[in-house]
């Protein structure tokens, strides 16, 4: 089985699928890893780096693209960058395909098989591959120190000759992988952190990091059956914003991460609450790419309303290049191992792993979901 590692296309994507440690372990389980060259340059591992881990380096990505027999990416794949596929290819990366399900019906038509990261079940077994949650850690821990450095103030306490000063006060919003990193780096940073999440079970977990649940009485069920949030009714929505308002009031800074799969990010802090903040205060959404849980949140873009500094962070596992591409290519091997049987590829369906993340096969899109997300791609017949 031949693996390609290609070239991240997108602009600001810094992380690399598999780092030259990875590349070794792999081949000496008899499969070959090609990469296009300078593939890791941007994660600090050279060309020289992957050729001592066994792996051929290569100067000619056309080439590269069309002859493997799996292809490995981190970012999502452009639509242009399937042309360069052929079928029968396997793809693996984060494909995003509930928000860009255009893209998974021209990988079906090319009759590529594609495996995409995000689909990868919530189950004790499948933790390994799980690259969503290894990804969100970073982001979590990321957005703490952005929103600190944007603060104008200390995050912990300090006792000083000129007095003593008060510690910031954090409210993560969203206790998923991210928030609870979020609030474990809060803490660790002397911040006192209060979190609130729809899904009454974090609470124990959010306690757990030394920082106060904030709890919203409700009367229907908020999780869904992977585990994370679902999508609420209007009244839940309205308890939601009333509970949450007086902490969004009194908090230094916040960091949104509420997301629900294939759905707007919820509206978490409308214009309102954002004029009742104190003055200086900063939030950081972490949801931006959905929607984001601000009113005014501009995706990549970092905004001032009513003197509070809104920042719609974008890809920030990306900035911590070197460490998310260690975790993801952890992820990205233990699938690898899964999809393969003694060097040769192993497409087992009856396994719950690969029947879950494998999107597309054979010209068809395997996700009942996705199906139905093309079929509103299609123009309306008169």
């Amino acid at each position: 089985m031949k693996i390609a590692v290609v070239k991240e296309s997108a602009a600001d994507e810094r992380r690399v699928a598999l780092i030259p440690d990875a590349v070794s372990r792999l081949v000496k389980q008899h499969l070959e890893v090609w990469l296009e060259s300078g593939a890791g340059d941007r994660t600090f591992h050279s060309d020289e780096a992957y050729s001592i881990a066994g792996a051929h380096v290569v100067h000619d990505p056309a080439h590269l693209w069309h002859t493997v027999d799996v292809l490995l990416k981190v970012g999502t794949m452009q639509l242009q960058e399937v042309d360069r596929l052929r079928s029968g290819q396997i793809v693996i990366g984060f494909l995003n395909p509930l928000n860009h399900p255009e893209l998974i019906q021209k990988l079906a038509e090319k009759g590529v098989t594609a495996f995409a990261m995000e689909m990868i079940p919530r189950t004790t077994r499948a933790q390994v591959m799980d690259a969503l949650s290894s990804q969100a850690s970073i982001s979590g821990y990321k957005a703490v120190l952005m929103g600190a450095a944007a603060l104008p103030k200390y995050l912990p306490m300090l006792t000083t000759a000129a007095g003593t000063i008060a510690p910031a006060k954090v409210f993560v919003i969203g206790a998923g992988v991210a928030g609870l990193q979020a609030i474990a780096t809060a803490r660790r940073l002397g911040a006192m952190v209060e979190a609130f999440d729809i899904r009454p079970q974090v609470k124990e977990e959010i306690q757990s990091l030394g920082a106060k649940f904030v709890e919203v009485p409700l009367e229907e069920e908020t999780v869904a059956d992977n585990g994370y949030a679902k999508e609420v009714s209007d009244r839940t929505k309205e308890l939601t914003q009333q509970t949450i308002a007086k902490h969004v009031h009194s908090a230094d800074l916040i960091i949104t991460t509420a997301q629900i799969p294939g759905r707007p990010a919820p509206m978490m802090i409308n214009a309102e609450m954002v004029s009742q903040m104190q003055p200086g205060s900063v939030i950081v959404d972490l949801a931006g790419e959905t929607g984001g849980n601000c009113a005014y949140t501009e995706l990549g873009k970092t905004v001032v309303h009513h003197n509070v500094t809104i920042i719609g962070a974008m890809n920030l596992p990306s900035s911590a290049p070197v460490h998310a591409s260690q975790l993801y290519s952890k992820n990205v091997s233990a699938l690898l191992q899964l999809l393969s049987k003694d060097g040769e590829i192993n497409l087992d369906f009856e396994d719950d792993i690969i029947n879950s993340a494998c999107v597309t096969h054979a010209g068809q899109i395997r996700n009942a979901r996705i199906q139905e997300l093309v079929k509103n791609l299609q123009p309306v017949a008169t």
